[in-house]
């Protein structure tokens, strides 16, 4: 029985890294058009959106922003009628980006540090799942140092080498009590690497109609030496030996994007990308423990994930000279298959929401806000490892900041 607990409590104790929450987050300008944008040369962030546009941009700058994330999940176990909520935490996404090239603008080197994975969530101790999930902090930190060439007056490519550094640590309850009732708790911390690239095209035709095709590399994490420490009664304690480490391998998947920027006016100008997401690189995950027991095994879980896409449609419409607003709408297909779901990330298809502006008081200084939401649909699940059964619902809310310096 004890083994049993414990091949249910480390099936998936860190898969959050290869699904966890996609943080759409990565430049304010394309925040507020839904993360539309990889079309438009708008800014800095292209070293994102776009490498490919980055040759494109008249000025040379540096900016950075953050995002207040804060996410919002509910759960209902089957057969009862008591919701439960994660307890108000906010995570920070951020982005910072810079631009250098000379003024004949036929080349430009560029640099972006941004978060595209990550999540914060803490359900408590006492709630009904605790023994699948108590908390989850993770970060993903991608730097991509980028060059971007201008081919021709309407052409431009562009590739950024990318390295990933992973930080996540994640707790839960082990089935097991102390004399005074208490469970057992489980920390599992650790840090990883990876590397990967970034490149896009881009294509401005006559009629001023841009296109654009982006592709980011999926990035192998490796999380070597992790700890995991075991809050568990003495009787029990030569079962979970103290001092343990394991290594991991995490697949954070590769994106294909396609995208298209139109004119309304000389002022307004409608933005579109279609995104697919290959997740399906995700079949399984493998820990490696240094120390085995009886009781704790080296162990491989499935997840057979499926790819994902999405649809983001934005505007930006320059009111005057110095202020610009934004919309967007968008809609997510989830890449997690029916019996799959868990409480790091409960996942489901997902609407998008958004607005933002752009002010620019001096020819040097420019402020660019957003305010990003999501609408997770509810969806009823019971987990294949560990069995918790009930109904997710999750919002997101995302308002967010930048200050950009030109030259």
């Amino acid at each position: 029985m004890k083994k049993i607990l414990l091949s249910v409590l480390l099936s998936a104790p860190l898969w959050v890294l290869g699904q966890g929450f996609q943080v759409n987050l990565q430049g304010q300008k394309q925040i507020g058009m839904a993360g539309a944008g990889s079309a438009l040369a708008l800014d800095e962030a292209s070293v994102f959106y776009n490498p490919g546009a980055v040759s494109f941009l008249e000025k040379n700058s540096v900016s950075a922003g953050v995002n207040p994330l804060l996410f919002k999940s509910a759960f209902q176990q089957t057969g009862s009628n008591v919701t439960e909520n994660v307890k108000n935490k906010i995570a920070p996404p951020f982005e910072f980006y810079a631009v250098w090239g000379p003024k004949s603008n036929k080349w430009k080197l560029g640099l972006g540090v941004y978060t595209p994975f990550g999540g914060l969530v803490d359900w408590g101790n006492d709630w009904s799942g605790r023994y699948a999930l108590t908390s989850l902090n993770l970060k993903a930190i991608y730097f991509q140092p980028t060059l971007s060439i201008k081919i021709t007056d309407r052409i431009g490519i562009g590739a950024g080498f990318v390295y990933n550094h992973g930080d996540v640590n994640l707790q839960r309850a082990l089935p097991v009590n102390f004399p005074d009732g208490r469970s057992g708790h489980a920390t599992l911390e650790g840090t990883g690497k990876g590397y990967g690239w970034n490149a896009g095209l881009y294509i401005k035709t006559l009629s001023n109609i841009s296109f654009a095709l982006v592709h980011k590399s999926k990035v192998v994490t490796k999380l070597d030496n992790g700890t995991a420490e075991f809050d568990v009664p003495g009787s029990l304690r030569s079962s979970f030996p103290a001092g343990n480490t394991f290594n991991a391998e995490l697949p954070l998947p590769s994106t294909t994007s396609l995208g298209i920027g139109i004119p309304l006016s000389q002022s307004t100008t409608l933005a579109f990308d279609a995104s697919w997401v290959q997740w399906h690189i995700y079949q399984d995950l493998s820990f490696d423990y240094a120390t085995n027991t009886p009781a704790l095994a080296d162990t491989k879980s499935a997840r057979n994930y499926r790819d994902g896409s999405s649809f983001k449609l934005g505007i930006n419409h320059q009111a005057s000279e110095k202020l610009a607003l934004r919309a967007g709408v968008g809609y997510a297909l989830s890449p997690v298959q029916d019996g799959y779901v868990t409480p790091e990330a409960p996942d489901a298809d997902r609407y998008i929401l958004s607005a933002g502006f752009g002010y620019t008081p001096t020819r040097h200084f420019e402020v660019n806000a957003s305010f990003f939401f999501e609408d997770v649909k509810s969806r009823k699940q019971k987990n294949i490892e560990t069995g918790l059964d009930g109904t997710f619902k999750t919002l997101v809310y995302a308002p967010g900041i930048s200050l950009t310096y030109k030259w």
